[in-house]
């Protein structure tokens, strides 16, 4: 069985518990304490393969200040980028933790597949309340190099569906052509970032 690690990341309010949640069991919620984090697990067949599941959904981290993603970055195969596309701030916010990630990765000398981020532009039924272009969301992809989509949590089920599985297949698909490796003593430093992380998992 193989094990892929996601990362949700994004502000307070952007959505990306709601995505998560939609995602593994198809309902939504709007509603959620951004003070909690979690791991999500969840057992799938994605391409006649079988799959063990992780995501995990920080608590939201303040959109001011430095950021601080250590852990998630050295735990997660790839990570999903959320911002509201009504709330200008949060798009700010995606920026920073999308050049944090790009910026550990250049710093470790390994190159995480472009396919294994995704800039997500959530809220879409909010267009009428929109602070963010989407031209300015792909652009920002464009910029460090990431895969880019707008939708709505709230009422696109199969779009969110559709994004979380493009990226375990293109996580999926890395693993084959070639063989994940970590760090000297990874398995010490996984087995310290789940118990951090463990506190609130979810098997869903």
């Amino acid at each position: 069985m193989t094990e892929v690690k996601l990362a949700v990341l994004g502000g307070s309010g952007a959505g990306k518990s709601a995505l998560a949640v939609r995602f593994l069991t198809r309902r939504f919620i709007g509603e959620y304490a951004s003070n909690a984090e979690c791991i999500y697990t969840k057992h799938l067949c994605l391409d006649g393969r079988q799959i063990h599941l992780e995501i995990y959904d920080p608590c939201s981290q303040p959109q001011r200040g430095k950021l601080c993603l250590t852990d998630e970055l050295h735990w997660a195969d790839g990570f999903i980028v959320v911002y509201d596309i009504s709330d200008r701030a949060s798009f700010a916010f995606a920026k920073a933790l999308l050049y944090r990630i790009r910026e550990s990765h250049i710093g470790a000398c390994k190159k995480m597949a472009e396919s294994s981020v995704v800039l997500v532009g959530n809220k879409q039924d909010l267009c009428h309340m929109r602070e963010v272009g989407w031209d300015e969301g792909q652009k920002l992809a464009i910029d460090n190099k990431c895969q880019f989509c707008e939708l709505s949590a709230a009422e696109h089920c199969q779009e969110v569906v559709a994004m979380f599985t493009k990226v375990l297949r293109a996580i999926t698909s890395n693993f084959r052509v070639k063989e994940k490796r970590r760090p000297s003593g990874s398995k010490s430093m996984a087995k310290l970032i789940n118990n951090v992380f463990g506190k609130r998992r979810k098997s869903v």
